[in-house]
């Protein structure tokens, strides 16, 4: 299986940034060069050094040794809408050519690579790319984050399916504690462990730092 792999979320606002750190920090706790990827994102400050998004920031500083932006993150959009319609009327192309050449540094460079896409499995990305295409493309494994709140239940089977509809591999999933109120929060996640065709790696608390959450991971399904 290859190492590098593809985090996608049940919905947006999840947490999937959070997983995708988690998951950096555990498997640099676990000894390898780990760099974060956010191949496309939406939703940029513009500053001195050019568009940033706050993820793939998060991404690039949770990597060890740390890579430059541009490979983090080729493809920026200032505005925070879907990144189809962001790059329609930022006049920006969405195309394959410096996704693959980051990713194939990066891949260069480092043991693994935990890509994050953006909102859920199949968010397009411009009219002719939408975000499933990037594992499909990798030919990567896919993590699913799922924010346990109303609902998750039959968001994350639905990405589920989806996933291995397209003929990715779902190789396991996490569960973020988004409502730490939330009802019956514990028997919903008993309830995903029960019915998703993938081993959970585990459940990341409220408000847990990144590099603290990845103790309370299980890597050995993605070893």
């Amino acid at each position: 299986m290859p190492r590098h792999l593809f985090v996608t979320g049940t919905d947006t606002g999840i947490g999937k940034t959070h997983g995708a750190q988690t998951l950096v920090h555990a498997f640099r706790q676990a000894g390898e060069r780990v760099a974060g990827m956010k191949p496309v994102a939406s939703g940029s400050a513009r500053l001195r050094e050019g568009l940033r998004n706050q993820d793939a920031l998060d991404l690039q500083a949770a990597s060890d040794p740390q890579p430059p932006y541009d490979l983090v993150n080729p493809i920026a959009l200032a505005e925070a809408v879907s990144p189809h319609l962001a790059a329609a009327r930022e006049g920006v192309t969405v195309a394959w050519e410096p996704m693959d050449a980051a990713f194939a540094a990066l891949g260069r460079d480092y043991d693994r690579v935990v890509v994050e896409g953006v909102g859920g499995w199949m968010v397009p990305l411009s009219d002719t790319i939408s975000a499933e295409a990037l594992p499909i493309r990798w030919k990567l494994p896919v993590v699913m984050v799922v924010g346990v709140r109303l609902g998750c239940i039959s968001h994350a089977r639905l990405t589920a399916r989806a996933i291995q509809a397209d003929g990715c591999h779902l190789a396991g999933w996490i569960a973020n504690l988004v409502e730490p109120d939330m009802l019956l929060r514990d028997e919903n996640v008993d309830t995903l462990r029960r019915l998703l065709p993938a081993p959970c790696l585990g459940v990341l608390p409220w408000r847990v730092a990144p590099a603290d959450a990845a103790l309370l991971l299980d890597l050995a399904p993605l070893a």
